[in-house]
């Protein structure tokens, strides 16, 4: 059974396949002084959350706090170890580890802190650094339907770190919603065979959406300092787009980008939770918990969609397959470094996907406004908060401007309608190179 000290694996994204009654059960166990290896850390009062309240976990290896403050206050106060990691990174440790393989180079996170103390290897004139496998004494796993022999299905996104978490862990216990007889599951469907399942258990569930956000206050006090709307940012970005796109949005205003795609454009969405396809928004009465991402306005996909784990949602974004992606930052400068995940002593929401994202794509375009709320400029000589990725963005689009990065300037596009040269000058810190004649945007 578990014991204090050990090190559990637990499968799930967000809020979507977590083993809850799992979960439950290690609170009413009242086991102590876990390593948990989770993607993030629940939310408060539910899924891994609730093991933070009786301070049951000693470290936390994860990519995403997400909108969990208890996770963040006890991080931020040094009361909880945390090995924040990149998302696609854990995806290959834990796969790694399942498989048999102790340690491999990735580019990402190179020239971030996540690099620190790091091996440094160069394979085809890039630097990548040594990242070592994780195993763990337990995993606790969400599946749909098993049978008696321990194979598999997992629902939808719900798939996400569940086979890796599944794969990784020395004795496996899998819960699901329905047990069924050998032979009642179509062998080629099984997502995790038997082989790495050591206990079943059917348990009851509670069903939690993560709704998309609603537009606060704080959005619309912002957004009336802002030169372009947030649908306006997204509609400039969206001409960038081009038939046959596989693309990923980020968490805020990327998202909205999905609103604009130009009528009669095949575009494919990829999501890191696992889906790829095309598709809209989900209306109120469509919100299905196993199709949306954590913390994203995600699309849900009709058309063509595959649905896929972690690790090969990854294999996707580090083998350079996405033709574009659209993200948020906190800084950008003039070498293209990018600093989008930690505000230090203040804020840690954890870097998730976007290292990855950074170090997998040759197509990137940064979305965000050009000064912070302090009047601060976010458009850099050199970044000054922890990096995402070094050297890897060449185009920004702000509420101000549509600029580019060229030998070590930002060199001004496009200006929002009504903004004069003059104010975007003075709120760019970095070199600002800027043409006779810059166009307006239309819309």
């Amino acid at each position: 059974g578990l014991e204090d000290g050990m090190t559990v694996l637990a499968g799930g994204f967000g809020l979507c396949g977590i083993p809850e009654n799992l979960i439950a059960e290690i609170k009413r166990k009242g086991t102590r002084d876990l390593t948990v290896v989770s993607n993030n850390c629940g939310v408060d009062g539910f899924g891994l959350g609730v093991l933070l309240e009786d301070r049951q976990i000693r470290k936390m290896i994860a990519s995403y706090v997400g909108e969990n403050a208890l996770f963040e206050k006890q991080l931020l106060d040094g009361e909880l170890e945390v090995e924040l990691t990149p998302q696609g990174t854990l995806a290959e440790k834990m796969r790694a580890g399942g498989a048999g393989i102790p340690a491999f180079y990735t580019a990402t996170g190179y020239g971030t802190p996540i690099a620190d103390g790091k091996d440094v290897r160069e394979f085809n004139g890039r630097p990548h650094i040594l990242e070592h496998a994780i195993t763990g004494d337990f995993a606790i796993v969400k599946g749909w339907k098993a049978d008696r022999y321990g194979n598999v299905i997992y629902r939808h996104t719900a798939q996400n770190f569940n086979p890796l978490a599944a794969a990784a862990g020395k004795v496996t216990v899998v819960e699901v919603e329905e047990i069924v007889e050998p032979g009642e599951i179509d062998p080629t469907q099984i997502h995790t065979p038997g082989i790495y399942v050591d206990r079943i258990i059917c348990g009851t569930f509670e069903k939690r959406i993560e709704k998309r956000t609603v537009r606060t206050k704080t959005h619309e006090s912002e957004e009336s300092t802002m030169a372009l709307s947030r649908e306006q940012m997204a509609q400039r970005v969206a001409r960038e787009l081009q038939d046959g796109f596989y693309v990923n949005l980020g968490i805020g205003i990327p998202t909205l980008v999905a609103n604009y795609v130009p009528e009669g454009m095949e575009v494919m969405l990829q999501s890191e939770n696992g889906l790829l396809g095309m598709g809209a928004f989900p209306t109120e009465d469509e919100l299905d918990a196993d199709m949306i991402n954590a913390g994203k306005q995600t699309v849900t996909a009709r058309v063509g969609a595959s649905i896929f784990n972690s690790a090969e949602s990854f294999a996707m974004i580090r083998g350079g397959h996405i033709d574009l992606t659209v993200l948020g930052a906190f800084e950008v400068d003039v070498q293209g470094n990018i600093a989008s995940w930690m505000i230090p002593g203040k804020l840690v929401k954890g870097m998730g996907g976007a290292m990855d994202l950074v170090a997998g794509a040759e197509n990137i375009i940064v979305l965000m406004t050009h000064a912070s709320k302090d009047g601060e400029s976010k458009l850099l000589p050199k970044c000054t908060l922890p990096l995402t990725g070094a050297g890897c963005i060449k185009r920004v689009l702000t509420d101000l401007a549509y600029l580019e990065i060229e030998n070590g300037a930002f060199v001004l596009k496009e200006r929002a309608p009504g903004v004069s040269v003059e104010e975007i000058v003075a709120k760019t810190a970095g070199e600002l190179v800027v043409p006779d004649h810059v166009p307006e945007m239309t819309f």
